[in-house]
């Protein structure tokens, strides 16, 4: 896809409930979305395998794949924007689900204009990767081992590039440009979600868990990523 916009953007619906899919792509489609439906993760795996897909809203629990093993797949080759949808809603079901690789959680039963804008602020960020109109003239950013290449949107360490999912780039571009400066969790939330922030901790520590998993060789004591306790999230300056 070579917009920019969350207009016409594909989104595949998975879920084995099928009344449930038919809601959710009638809901997308009256917003001017296109869908595509799936009723268990194999049948997700060979949607995104034979569509140019730009979202997907993902049920855990499903038949013959389940939704949390169907995203580890698609995170080990894809950075597309998922976004859970569960009937649990404890916090260690949303870490869980964040942990393997979403960048949302919605609880069902859900808000149908909430989903609708969780939708486009997620698009938003994914799409935002291919406009290099916002990174014209810009340098790139480089912190010790670490280098942002911003025309790109891609993380380096040593040269060597770093796989993060949307959501994650958009956290280390933020923390990578302020080096040194410390950032609540409702700071970082409310800049790279572009909505207003309310009990976001565990969101965004988990975000922060992922990414500490990927750029430090030791995470349990980063040389990078730092928790300044009680006030927020570092990336240490060089």
């Amino acid at each position: 896809m070579t917009t920019n916009t969350t207009e016409n953007a594909v989104i595949l619906v998975v879920d084995d409930d099928r009344d449930i899919v038919n809601a959710i792509c009638k809901l997308l489609e009256i917003e001017g979305f296109k869908t595509i439906k799936a009723y268990d993760g194999m049948q997700a795996l060979d949607c995104l395998a034979q569509n140019d897909i730009q979202l997907i809203l993902m049920d855990v629990m499903m038949p013959k794949l389940d939704g949390l093993s169907a995203m580890m797949k698609i995170r080990q080759s894809r950075n597309i924007p998922i976004i859970v949808l569960s009937a649990k809603s404890e916090d260690t079901d949303k870490i869980l689900g964040l942990s393997i690789g979403a960048d949302d959680y919605v609880t069902k039963p859900y808000n149908p204009m909430e989903l609708v804008a969780r939708v486009r602020s997620n698009l938003r960020r994914y799409l935002s990767l291919g406009s290099a109109g916002e990174t014209l003239g810009k340098m790139d950013i480089k912190n010790g081992s670490l280098s942002v290449d911003k025309a790109a949107k891609q993380l380096y360490i040593d040269g060597e590039p770093v796989r993060l999912t949307a959501t994650e780039y958009k956290i280390v571009e933020l923390l990578m440009e302020n080096a040194g400066r410390v950032f609540s969790a409702e700071e970082i939330y409310s800049k790279c979600w572009k909505e207003e922030s309310y009990a976001v901790e565990n969101t965004v520590m988990v975000h922060i868990r992922h990414i500490r998993e990927k750029i430090e060789i030791n995470p349990a004591e980063p040389k990078y990523l730092k928790v300044v306790w009680g006030i927020g999230y570092k990336i240490e300056k060089f």
